[in-house]
């Protein structure tokens, strides 16, 4: 009895590595190509071709291309929220924590291609307000933790901290797509700086 449940078991969990599998060559396959020509000149039969699997196969993993395209969102802001996550830590002063947390995002977005995808396809296809909620998910408030930090640390009185992390957002986020398409990246890291010091500092 207990042989055939794990047998069973490991049949599960082959066809589970199967779907991954699958799933994954979507995945990269799309990627691949919305970077090389753009999501609206990316066909689903193109898709399936590169990642080598059949159509039923994509629609069995995903409702239509902008569900795929959102799970690749999903997965590129996951990794982009490792990386701040591993390069931040709770002992720095506030100036110096939004400096690693940015710094670490510079380099996360520097990953070929992701500029484009996080910054260019994706607000165009899934919006900007569940581009927004996706980055909520993923560990993209850590931003506004950061200025409640901060806050808590007598810096940013009577600065409204909401809009105030919106507005910082879409700063880091003009900096990481000017880095991936060949600017300084140093000289963009020292005017954040200087921005961060002016806002953090009584």
């Amino acid at each position: 009895m207990q042989g055939k449940n794990s047998e069973k078991s490991g049949e599960r969990r082959t066809q589970a590595e199967r779907r991954a599998e699958t799933r994954k060559a979507l995945l990269d396959a799309a990627r691949a190509l919305i970077v090389e020509k753009g999501y609206a000149e990316t066909g689903t039969p193109e898709i399936v071709k590169a990642a080598d699997v059949t159509r039923g196969a994509l629609y069995h993993h995903f409702a239509d291309k902008a569900d795929l395209m959102r799970a690749l969102v999903h997965q590129e802001s996951e990794a982009i929220a490792a990386e701040i996550n591993n390069q931040t830590n709770t002992g720095q002063t506030p100036l110096d924590a939004f400096m690693s947390g940015a710094s670490a995002y510079f380099s996360a977005m520097s990953v070929a291609g992701r500029a484009r995808i996080m910054l260019l396809e994706g607000p165009t296809v899934l919006g900007l307000s569940e581009m927004a909620e996706i980055d909520r998910q993923t560990g993209g408030a850590t931003l506004l933790e950061g200025l409640r930090h901060a806050a808590n640390h007598g810096a940013l009185k009577d600065i409204p901290l909401e809009p105030l992390a919106d507005l910082l957002s879409s700063a880091f986020d003009r900096a990481a797509l000017a880095i991936a398409n060949g600017g300084d990246r140093k000289a963009y890291e020292a005017a954040t700086r200087k921005l961060l010091a002016g806002i953090l500092t009584d």
